[in-house]
């Protein structure tokens, strides 16, 4: 055990300070330069002192960007992402954990090892999935012929098409499965005693019932911060979102913020982008303040 001293409370509790301030600088800057007008947030260097521009500037970005449309759609996009996300983690943990198949954990290493392999990596095969899911049968038909045939016969040509850009599930559906996510599920589902197992058996209950009535009641916290995670790092997604949403009135609000970004010949109203910055950060940082406490609590917690 650490003897705490009061000279080493004082060096903590100075990093702990200093890394504090460290961190909130930028967004103390940010919000300091959300509230000028064009010719102070221009000055070298800048003010550390708000002005009153603050809504001026929020109202501006808000149009400029079409923040409104946007923000529906990051919403949309996140909390379906976040829930895919603990739907399916949960489900799978289940049945690698509870079914004793042959090759079980085969697959749980072979889903762990995806950690390696992030978006960016996969990101061409992906979006030409995407831009026609069917594809893969379709290459299936012409490979195995059944489609030459059915045009010998029918005088018919079989194109399976279904585009998934600017839509919904080509936004969410790419990014649903997690290994993290599962892996978190079977931990904690390896720590369920075993004998809840057996005395649902023994009332009768059934592998959904067990997994509706027992488990996911137990795994709450865990949820809700698989969620609160899988939320966040699911509105901070750039790339894909950029590539999969070639409609303008189509996107995400992360997206809109090289809409708000200055070019090199335009005005520099860093006001203005700032602004929108704050609005764009605001959802997923309230969702981690309202549930901070189960968030803790499920990544901390070890009563069971």
């Amino acid at each position: 055990m650490i003897e705490r001293t009061p000279i080493f409370n004082f060096v903590c509790y100075t990093l702990l300070a200093l890394g504090l301030v460290i961190a909130l600088l930028p967004f103390v800057i940010v919000i300091i330069a959300s509230t000028l007008d064009l010719e102070t947030v221009n000055r070298v260097p800048l003010p550390l002192i708000p002005s009153g521009h603050f809504w001026e500037n929020v109202q501006t970005a808000w149009v400029r960007a079409d923040l409104g449309n946007k923000l529906f759609h990051s919403i949309i996009f996140a909390a379906t992402v976040g829930a895919g996300k603990v739907i399916l983690s949960a489900m799978a943990a289940f049945s690698i954990v509870y079914f004793r198949f042959r090759g079980r954990y085969l697959i749980f290493w072979i889903i762990f090892i995806t950690l390696m392999l992030p978006l960016e990596v996969r990101i061409v095969p992906t979006y030409s999935i995407a831009a026609n899911a069917l594809q893969p049968f379709q290459a299936i038909l012409d490979v195995s012929g059944i489609s030459w045939l059915i045009a010998q016969v029918t005088g018919i040509q079989v194109k399976l098409e279904w585009g998934l850009l600017n839509s919904y599930p080509g936004l969410v559906l790419p990014m649903v499965a997690t290994a993290t996510g599962t892996f978190l599920y079977r931990q904690f589902y390896l720590t369920v005693p075993d004998e809840l197992a057996e005395a649902s058996k023994m009332d009768g209950s059934g592998a959904v019932r067990f997994f509706w009535d027992v488990l996911l009641p137990l795994s709450r916290p865990n949820m809700i911060a698989l969620f609160t995670i899988m939320f966040v790092w699911a509105w901070n997604q750039y790339l894909w979102p950029l590539l999969i949403t070639t409609d303008p009135k189509f996107g995400i609000a992360v997206t809109q913020l090289k809409t708000l970004i200055p070019s090199e010949f335009g005005l520099p109203d860093w006001n203005v982008a700032m602004a929108g910055t704050l609005i764009i950060m605001s959802p997923p940082l309230i969702l981690v303040i309202l549930m901070q406490r189960w968030f803790v609590r499920g990544l901390i917690s070890t009563e069971k």
